[in-house]
C-alpha cells in the first residue's frame, strides 16, 4: 500500500467493486461530470472497465483509496494513459460522496505524485478537470500543478457545454516544491 497523511492506495478489491459503482458510477450527475462520456446504466455483474483492474495492462495503474485510521474505503484513483517513451501520465481521482470535503483529494494526489516521479520515474503528470471543479483545481495547486490552459466548451456536460482546464506537473518542480509542503502537510 502507499501511504499519505490521511489516506493508502492499495489495489482494488472484488468487494470495492459494488461500493464503487453504486456511489461513484450509478450517480448520474456525478458519473456524467467525471467520465468524457454520457452516463449510461450498466448492467449489474459486467465487467466495467472502469472498475474491474487488468493486471495485464500497462497503461492504467488504478487504485482503492482507502483511510488510513479504519482502512474505510473513501475512493478511486488512477494514474492512466501511462506513455514509458514520454514518461508522463494523467491522473483521475473520484471520491465517494461521504468523503468528500476531508482533504483526502490533495492527500491522494500527492501520494500519486510520489508514485508516478519516485516509484515509475515518470517526467510528467497532467489533470484535465472541469473548470468548475474547485476541489480537485485545489488539490493539484496544493500539490505544485500549474494551470497550463483551459480548453474552451470541450466537454458536454449534462445539457451545456463546459471549460476544461489543464494542469500540468513536472518531476523537478514536484522534488522542489510541493513535496516539501506534502511533508508538512503530513506531520501536522
Amino acid at each position: 500500500m502507499l501511504r499519505g497523511g490521511k489516506v493508502g492506495l492499495r489495489a482494488r478489491h472484488e468487494d470495492d467493486i459494488p461500493v464503487l459503482r453504486a456511489e461513484l458510477y450509478d450517480d448520474v450527475v456525478n458519473s456524467s461530470r467525471a467520465e468524457s462520456g454520457p452516463w449510461r446504466p450498466i448492467t449489474p455483474g459486467y465487467q466495467d472497465p472502469r472498475l474491474v483492474v487488468d493486471d495485464e495492462e500497462e497503461r492504467r495503474a488504478p487504485f482503492s483509496v482507502v483511510e488510513l485510521e479504519g482502512g474505510t474505503l473513501v475512493g478511486s484513483t488512477v494514474l492512466w494513459g501511462i506513455d514509458t517513451h514520454n514518461r508522463s501520465a494523467h491522473i483521475g481521482l473520484g471520491l465517494l460522496p461521504a468523503s468528500r470535503g476531508k482533504g483526502y483529494g490533495t492527500d491522494v494526489v500527492a501520494v500519486l505524485c510520489h508514485y508516478a516521479f519516485v516509484v515509475r520515474g515518470l517526467q510528467r503528470l497532467q489533470i484535465e478537470t472541469l473548470s468548475d471543479n474547485t476541489a480537485m483545481l485545489r488539490s493539484a495547486e496544493r500539490n505544485g500543478f500549474v494551470r497550463e490552459g483551459v480548453l474552451r466548451s470541450s466537454a458536454w456536460v449534462l445539457g451545456e457545454f463546459v471549460d476544461e482546464v489543464v494542469l500540468g506537473l513536472l518531476a523537478r518542480d514536484w522534488t522542489r516544491d510541493a513535496q516539501a509542503q506534502v511533508a508538512v502537510r503530513t506531520r501536522g
